[in-house]
């Protein structure tokens, strides 16, 4: 039984597994950056210590600070969350060797599925279908060019070591082969210090589905459903939901069975998701994230299960208590990503002080969230503020649940993505579920700055709500009076105070 957990991230997904580990009796322990000081996550955890400043690689990218901070808190294991350090390999086996316990897989087990070609090896062997392609890097442009022509146009260019769109190139003839590689290789050495790059079939308007994986240390792997992850924007997810509206209950099931056997063919602990591309009727092991993901939500809402829980349940040695026959797919579920970009500009990052966050609430609605009123936007992180998660009876009844969530969602000082959800809600391809990985490509009026009209009566609106709520105020502090009733700026259903360690 693990009694205290260090939280190694930021954000919504350090509140998330902070409140999880509350609810299984652990102790909190939250790491922050200098401009994190008062963030969410710190203020959620029951102690919080510094680590560096602002910059990700003198803070959370810190591995021997983390594990500093884990044995002075008395920490018992560590969870990564996403992002960050939570598939590097070289961490989980320096959490093991510091006598700590990490929440997620094997240091064999991220190694192995961390390398792209790898991974295809592997799922190869296993009988897991893979796009065709290579299962080595190549090391010049001669080699990539010959291997493209082999394969026939257009190829991806892919780093061995990426992930969420980095080190990626589409090529569409001989003559461009030599450029895409040398700029590929020069992404992925930037972003991941690897340059190896390796080549596959381009599908050209597939969709991306993924499979929710969860296994023990004891053998039992089961699958918890399928998620439709293909509206993206640079390979980076915009929207998901679960179930996928294109899957027939006989395809959902082989890719469920492929999902399994691959997270098998690796001794899979803990959750990860198998990523699939979907074309033509026919799937393709893309890659696997041996994490939590982002869109855990989605799976937890259609299936009842908590994700983040039995990470800690896995960690700390229990075995799984159902089988696959007891996985269930209730209703429909969908996540927007809100983020901190301006889709009008190409979803340019918008940083600033957030002065004003009102979310959603009702039958079915779920907002994971990471900032709060007068946080400051940093431009050194992920521009992820929170995930606004609806559930309804059926995928219509769930669109029309999130647009009214959208509608009642407010967020201002910074740009944000929550205009760009809602257009999507209300556009009759999202709606009728026939969209490809090129949605946004093809929809671009839903990235269009909104006319001058339409500006001016948005703007209308913001103001005559941010009246009607001073009005509301006045009168509540009116009525109040002066007196021990008087209504104060510390609300009871505020964040608690915590400690800070020096």
């Amino acid at each position: 039984m693990i009694r205290s957990l260090l939280v190694a991230n930021r954000g919504e997904i350090a509140v998330r597994i902070v409140r999880a580990a509350r609810e299984r009796g652990m102790r909190s322990i939250a790491v922050f950056s200098e401009p994190d000081r008062l963030a969410p996550h710190v203020l959620e955890a029951d102690e919080a210590y510094p680590i560096g400043p602002a910059a990700s690689a003198e803070s959370y990218l810190r591995a021997d600070k983390l594990i500093e901070v884990a044995k002075a808190s008395g920490a018992e294991a560590i969870h990564p969350g996403y992002g960050f350090l939570a598939e590097q390999a070289s961490f989980a086996q320096a959490v093991e060797d510091a006598g700590l316990i990490f929440v997620g897989p094997t240091p064999e087990t991220i190694s192995a599925m961390g390398d792209k070609t790898e991974a295809r090896r592997r799922m190869a062997e296993a009988g897991v279908p893979i796009v065709p392609g290579l299962t080595e890097a190549v090391t010049s442009p001669e080699e990539a060019t010959a291997a493209a022509v082999q394969l026939g146009f257009p190829v991806l260019l892919k780093a061995s070591a990426g992930g969420g769109g980095k080190g990626m190139r589409v090529v569409e003839a001989e003559a461009d082969v030599k450029r895409a590689f040398e700029a590929a290789q020069r992404e992925a050495l930037a972003a991941f210090g690897d340059d190896s790059v390796y080549l596959e079939r381009y599908l050209d308007q597939p969709r991306h589905i993924e499979i929710q994986v969860l296994g023990d240390a004891h053998g039992n792997v089961v699958h918890l459903g399928d998620r439709e992850c293909s509206i993206q924007r640079r390979h980076q997810k915009l929207i998901e939901e679960a179930p996928s509206p294109v899957l027939s209950a006989e395809a959902r099931a082989a890719m469920g069975e492929a999902a399994v056997q691959a997270a098998k063919a690796v001794d899979y602990r803990g959750a990860g998701t198998i990523e699939f591309l979907y074309h033509d009727g026919e799937f393709f092991f893309l890659e696997m994230n041996t994490r939590l993901q982002v869109e855990h939500p989605v799976t937890e809402l259609v299936t009842g299960l908590d994700i983040v829980d039995w990470q800690l349940r896995v960690a700390s040695g229990e075995p799984l208590n159902f089988g696959q026959e007891d996985v269930e797919l209730n209703g429909h579920a969908i996540e927007c990503r809100i983020v901190s970009e301006d889709p009008s500009t190409g979803f340019l990052p918008s940083t600033g002080v957030i002065t004003r966050l009102e979310t959603p609430t009702g039958p079915g609605v779920r907002w994971d969230g990471g900032v709060a009123e007068g946080f400051e936007v940093s431009p050194h992180y992920d521009p992820l503020l929170g995930k606004l998660i609806v559930h309804a009876p059926t995928r219509a009844a769930a669109i029309s649940r999130m647009s009214r969530a959208l509608d009642a969602l407010v967020l201002t000082g910074v740009e944000s993505s929550v205009l760009f959800h809602r257009r999507v809600m209300d556009e009759p391809d999202f709606r009728a579920g026939s969209f490809s990985i090129r949605y946004l490509e093809q929809h671009p009026e839903l990235v269009e700055v909104a006319d001058s009209a339409s500006a001016r009566r948005a703007a209308a609106v913001a103001a005559a709500l941010l009246e009607e709520g001073h009005r509301r105020l006045h009168r509540t502090s009116r009525i109040s009076g002066n007196g021990s009733n008087a209504i104060s700026a510390w609300r009871a259903s505020g964040w608690p105070w915590r400690r800070e360690r020096p």
